[in-house]
């Protein structure tokens, strides 16, 4: 039940996600080919006013088909087709190459057009039509370009900081210093701290029940003293960190307890500070992986659905906020300037409308090559931590 809950969770926001390109494509007068939640031949599809709504076989991701993302370039349709059918319609294809060359596209919008009874059914076919229509995006000034662009990204944040705000009015999560629960085999145990010990002091300094863990990974691993609150009175622990999952631990979890909900401006407030909380977490960390650190902290669609499964087991509360971590993180990354993320084409749309012309579709799959290898890195290391473990 959990991993399904967590599958579907993501799906979700796949499709709140592509959903917020959609609409915003229709409402600056794009018209969207297809409508996907997940990849690979489909399962299910039907067509409605001429958008093709679909399931993928892989359910991992989506995508929104808007029409003509990239500049055609002559011969484009030719080098899709096969040996014999760019043969046979030698001089259509001329015809259509020169119109392109000399910037007429709506002629040559005319001229694949014509082509449609013999070529139609190909996919080559569908994505010159696509890319000449005036609908495409390409064609459109460069605001309804980032309109349709940011709303995916958009719709996942603003979806953050709804949940996170419904959260806040339910129930506020109340920190304290109570150690909740020892892992065995970690330093805590062997110097046996107990469930319920209230702790005050970590390395000689006072600290704030939020701040505990901050103050454990700042030893470092060096020896330290942890003084608690036993029944009533003070015990000194001496114990020294270990590095687990990538920081320095002691292996205790503190006890989080939930009070009353919060009035609706304060749970607002909240809920904005924890998105920029997250927000700036997150940019420290992408710093940290462009320099080679932290790689260890990476994970993969693996990892977030087994996060998501334990989360749902854990109670419908922290599955949700789990949900409003990963919809943060889902339009954050989408924001990264690389393609095929929407941050690459946001860079692109601002750069085209500076340089006065469209970049042809070349530069793009070029610009492509860097976030798909990016990506690949990425994959790597995610697959690497979730399969064997931090370090792998």
């Amino acid at each position: 039940m959990g991993v399904a809950a967590a599958i579907f969770g993501l799906a979700l926001l796949v499709m709140i996600h592509e959903a917020g390109h959609f609409f915003a494509a229709r409402a600056v007068g794009m018209t969207p080919r297809k409508f996907y939640l997940g990849f690979g031949p489909p399962i299910a599809k039907t067509v409605r006013n001429g958008v093709e709504y679909g399931i993928g076989s892989i359910p991992l991701g989506g995508y929104v088909k808007i029409p003509g993302m990239n500049r055609p370039s002559p011969g484009d349709l030719r080098k899709l087709l096969s040996p014999e059918q760019a043969q046979r319609h030698e001089d259509e294809l001329s015809s259509l190459d020169e119109a392109i060359e000399r910037g007429d596209y709506d002629t040559a919008h005319e001229r694949v057009l014509a082509l449609r009874p013999a070529l139609g059914s190909t996919r080559a076919w569908q994505e010159m039509e696509g890319a000449l229509a005036r609908d495409a995006y390409w064609r459109a000034a460069t605001w309804r370009r980032l309109t349709a662009i940011f709303a995916g990204p958009a719709v996942n944040l603003v979806f953050a900081l709804v949940l996170f705000t419904a959260l806040f009015l339910v129930s506020v999560t109340r920190d304290t210093n109570v150690i909740g629960r020892i892992s065995p085999d970690t330093p805590a145990a062997a110097a046996h701290l107990q469930v319920g010990d209230r702790v005050v002091l970590v390395a000689g300094q006072a600290v704030a029940p939020k701040d505990i863990p901050k103050h454990i990974r700042a030893t470092e691993g060096r020896p330290s003293k942890v003084v608690v609150k036993r029944h009533g009175r003070r015990v000194v622990v001496p114990l020294r960190a270990e590095k687990i999952d990538g920081a320095y631990r002691i292996g205790i979890a503190i006890e989080a307890r939930y009070g009353p909900g919060e009035s609706p401006p304060a749970a607002a407030q909240d809920a904005v500070a924890l998105t920029w909380q997250i927000t700036a977490d997150t940019v420290r960390g992408i710093a940290h992986l462009a320099t080679g650190r932290d790689t260890d902290q990476v994970s993969s669609s693996v990892g977030i659905v087994k996060a998501s499964a334990a989360a749902w087991r854990a109670g419908l509360r922290t599955f949700l906020f789990v949900l409003g971590l990963i919809s943060l993180a889902l339009g954050l990354l989408n924001l990264l300037p690389v393609l095929p993320l929407d941050g690459g084409h946001i860079v692109m749309a601002l750069v085209e409308k500076v340089r006065g012309r469209t970049f042809p579709q070349s530069v793009y799959i070029r610009y492509s090559v860097v976030g798909l290898t990016i990506f690949g890195v990425l994959m790597y290391f995610g697959l690497r931590n979730d399969l064997f473990g931090p370090g792998g």
